[in-house]
């Protein structure tokens, strides 16, 4: 047998030793101090199991099992309890507040309501209460629980946890930091108010307030989802799943709360990936669930289906405002609705009038948006210009911002920020086609403007961008292509207006060519659109 060289194994010490062990059995409080939950509710129960099934071991169980995050299991416990004799009032208002954390609001207010009846109301029962009327959008209920709260830690997290409820995200930091002052080894209140940086788009400084409470706790559920998020938001979603990887890689298969997070948010990171299989589930677990479904539809184009999904919502938040504004915008743009438009306008204007939204970018996007619906394009390049430098990339914005400033007559600038788009779906469609096309003819550029309508296929809207390039040439004095497209319209369609635009344009390039502003081989080419052609003027 190997002797420990450590100590001398003499046999006193190691019967002493043994004793001590056999001595040292676990404690309830040793469970609780170092947060294993797991641990202390196996106790307890193991316990109760051996006749101590009194209600101070009951409640110490529920409490475990709140803490846990398995609410349901300690609803099941606190309901027993409260039907136990001697029962303390207090029971209801934890019975209460597990209701809350189940959505159960309405139980939650009548259970609360019946703790310390004859008594005055705990200071638990009053932030309770106050987050209650929060979610009942009871303002006056609101106000009067508000007005009882006091200058304790406790009451001071609570109201800045509503501030940042109502996106009032200034204040809650102001909250947060001071009572990180106070007390700094508070060290969760960085999370809160690294998420309130996130939620004000400081994505920099969420990091970096988030990093104090990381260096601490590295395998947080909590900080490292939304370091995830930040550098979604910073990067790119690869990143961002880089990220979620060490998330699930340190939770167990029982941590349920973490992996509807991690399915979640990796949709998000994803582009889209699997959402039609992972968000349905989750649309009453994780609030942004049903806003991200509704952004996968939109992106597939399927805005009725969209509409569908959010008609019934009341938003609350700025998210939820934004969008409503743009599915009510898409279903009104797609289907011609006048009505839906209006409503998607106001929405944009609420949201990027608020005090609380305006110096945000989203909020000037809504702005630009509202001024757009409004066809108001000198008002919509005053918001995108002041939000440009963090769009340089971006598709959607430049496919927007080129519009506007065609609108405004800003060709030059515009067939540059068209030119940016990479996307081949933005490229293919109609409005951007046109919106180019447009920009080449002013730009003195006809013949790119011609060669875009070679690459397209027959149908309507190629139709309707040869008669954009047959007008615009022609206004713009540029009438071999007004020509070359006036012909071709005449073939597809003998209407009369052709044959007009055509003849006119052919008389205007005789003219160019007598001037000297044409090549004198183009008259070949006059005379041989001019004799392609049903219509009897032809002779005269």
């Amino acid at each position: 047998m190997l002797l420990s060289r450590a100590k001398p194994a003499t046999g006193p010490a190691t019967v002493e030793e043994k004793e001590k062990k056999k001595k040292k059995l676990p404690k309830l409080e040793d469970f609780v101090g170092a947060r294993d939950y797991t641990g202390a509710v196996t106790l307890l129960e193991f316990e109760r199991a051996n006749k101590k099934n009194d209600i101070n071991t009951a409640m110490w169980i529920s409490y475990c099992y709140f803490h846990l995050g398995d609410y349901k299991r300690c609803l099941k416990e606190y309901t027993e309890i409260t039907q136990m004799k001697g029962a303390p009032p207090e029971a209801w208002v934890y019975l209460a507040c597990t209701m809350f954390f189940l959505g159960m609001y309405k139980e939650a207010e009548d259970a609360c309501a019946k703790g310390n009846v004859d008594g005055p109301k705990s200071k638990l029962q009053n932030r309770l209460m106050f987050h209650l009327s929060h979610k009942f959008n009871d303002e006056k209920k609101l106000m009067s629980f508000h007005k009882n709260l006091q200058d304790i830690v406790e009451d001071q997290l609570s109201l800045a946890s509503i501030h940042y409820l109502r996106s009032h995200y200034q204040e809650a930091i102001d909250i947060y930091k001071r009572v990180l002052l106070e007390n700094r080894e508070f060290l969760a209140l960085n999370v809160y108010v690294a998420l309130c940086y996130y939620k004000l788009d400081y994505y920099d400084v969420s990091q970096e307030v988030l990093a104090v409470y990381l260096q601490h706790f590295p395998d947080s559920t909590v900080a490292i989802n939304l370091k995830a998020c930040n550098h979604f938001r910073l990067y790119n979603g690869k990143a961002a799943e880089a990220e979620l990887k060490n998330l699930s890689d340190v939770c167990s298969p029982s941590f349920k709360f973490a992996s509807d997070l991690i399915k979640h948010n990796l949709v998000v990171f994803r582009a889209g990936e699997s959402a039609l299989q992972v968000l349905p589930p989750l649309i009453d677990v994780i609030p942004e669930a049903r806003l991200n479904l509704v952004i996968y539809y939109l992106r597939q184009d399927d805005i009725q289906e969209a509409y569908n999904h959010f008609k019934d919502v009341s938003p609350t938040t700025p998210q939820e405002y934004i969008l409503k504004g743009v599915v009510n915008a898409a279903l009104g743009q797609e289907q011609g609705l006048n009505d839906h438009i209006k409503i998607a306008q106001q929405y944009f204007q609420l949201v990027g009038g608020s005090a609380s939204e305006c110096d945000t970018i989203p909020g000037r996007q809504c702005m630009a948006s509202c001024f757009f619906l409004l066809k108001q394009f000198e008002d919509v390049l005053i918001y995108l210009n002041s939000i440009k430098s963090y769009f340089y990339n971006e598709d959607q914005f430049n496919y927007n911002f080129g519009q506007a400033k065609a609108a405004t007559g800003n060709y030059k600038e515009a067939e540059e920020i068209f030119l940016m788009i990479q996307s081949d779906k933005m490229k293919a469609d109609y409005v951007y086609l046109g919106w180019l096309a447009r920009c080449y003819i002013m730009n003195r550029k006809p013949r790119l403007a011609w060669e875009l309508y070679l690459k397209q296929e027959t149908s309507s809207e190629s139709f309707s961008l040869l008669q954009l390039i047959a007008n615009d040439c022609y206004k713009m004095g540029q009438f071999y292509y007004s020509a070359k497209a006036f012909d071709v319209l005449e073939r597809l369609d003998p209407n009369p207006e052709y044959w007009e635009g055509k003849r006119g344009a052919c008389i205007g390039l005789f003219q160019q060519i007598i001037a000297g502003h044409e090549p004198r081989e183009t008259l070949r080419e006059i005379l041989a659109i001019l004799r392609n052609t049903g219509n009897a003027q032809v002779d005269y």
